[in-house]
């Protein structure tokens, strides 16, 4: 049995009208330039106080300037990753069948793989990926009879949770708000890991469709393939691979919160024609009753008050509507 979900079959009524493609979405999808994002090292954070300070001054200033860094020494082996990385390939080896009910076989919740997307009305809209978003709370309950091997999963779950928690605590001390929001409104109920499979495409797609991230801070680990794209001074480039780091980006609401301290940027993940490309993230996010306040001591208030419920409400409706999400423009005082 085939392990690929069927996207021609299902889209092919999109692959008769979209022909030929035009030169605005290739543009779109391939980009000009590869850029190596900002890298930090965080063994500075264990030094002195004076290069601990450094540090912590270069991850703020990459979140404003980039809205995405990269960090290496952050304290996950090579060893969890690589272990993770071949649990993650051999569940997505499965017949597409057996995945589409894997929730009962992962003790997840169910709906939890997913792939395409369903309401594309064109290919510009067409995710061409599958994945499995996994509850942090479902981690934990993955067993022996999981098709995952539970104890890698867990281990590199737990790392880059205390990892994320570690960056947004400083980012907050940075922007001058109180450290421990996060510890108190991120907890492993709300937080989540989302596992990815590109596979190849013959055409120009996306893997991901251009968006930014409905949370407050990304973590991401990801094969050496590439096809990791984001804006930078207005123009699409591509994210040189490195495999010793994890890629971390500022999502929504942390630029809200922050007051546009930091910058939520569009990214997209775009296909290879002739290789699979792997990645897994983590998403840091808040309870849906968690309110938003942007403020700040130098400069009025950029978004109205709101609660992370109310902006998943309103991304949903606006996909739905428009096919797009509008996001934080949607919530300026």
């Amino acid at each position: 049995m085939d392990s690929d979900p069927p996207f021609h079959e299902t889209y092919k009524t999109l692959f008769a009208a979209t022909k030929p493609l035009n030169n605005d979405w290739l543009a779109a999808v391939t980009a000009v330039e590869e850029l190596e994002l900002p890298s930090i090292d965080l063994t500075r954070l264990s030094l002195g106080s004076p290069e601990k300070e450094r540090c912590k001054n270069d991850i703020a200033r990459a979140a404003n300037e980039w809205g995405f860094f990269q960090v290496v020494n952050h304290g996950i082996s090579r060893d969890v990753l690589e272990k993770m990385r071949d649990e993650q390939v051999k569940v997505f080896k499965q017949p597409f069948q057996h995945k589409c009910t894997e929730d009962k076989f992962m003790n997840v919740s169910a709906g939890s793989y997913r792939w395409g997307t369903p309401t594309a009305t064109c290919l510009r809209q067409l995710s061409w990926s599958e994945a499995f978003h996994i509850p942090m709370t479902d981690i934990s309950s993955l067993g022996d009879t999981s098709t995952f091997s539970s104890s890698s999963l867990h281990q590199f779950a737990k790392k880059v949770a205390s990892l994320a928690q570690k960056l947004a605590e400083i980012l907050a001390e940075k922007s001058g708000k109180k450290s421990t929001f996060f510890q108190e409104n991120s907890l492993p109920s709300t937080c989540y890991l989302r596992l990815n499979r590109y596979p190849p495409c013959p055409i120009p797609l996306f893997g991901l469709m251009p968006h930014t991230d409905s949370d407050f801070l990304t973590v991401l680990y990801q094969d050496q393939v590439g096809g990791l794209q984001l804006v930078k001074d207005g123009k699409w480039v591509a994210v040189k691979p490195n495999p010793e780091a994890l890629f971390i980006n500022i999502g929504d609401l942390f630029q809200a919160w922050s007051n546009d301290c930091y910058k939520s940027v569009q990214h997209c993940a775009v296909t290879n024609p002739t290789k699979e490309r792997f990645s897994v993230a983590y998403f840091l996010c808040p309870s849906y009753d968690t309110v938003i306040e942007s403020c700040s001591s130098n400069k009025p208030s950029v978004y109205r008050r709101f609660s992370f419920k109310e902006y998943r409400q309103q991304v949903q409706e606006d996909v739905q509507n428009y096919g797009y999400k509008i996001g934080l423009p949607r919530f300026l005082v």
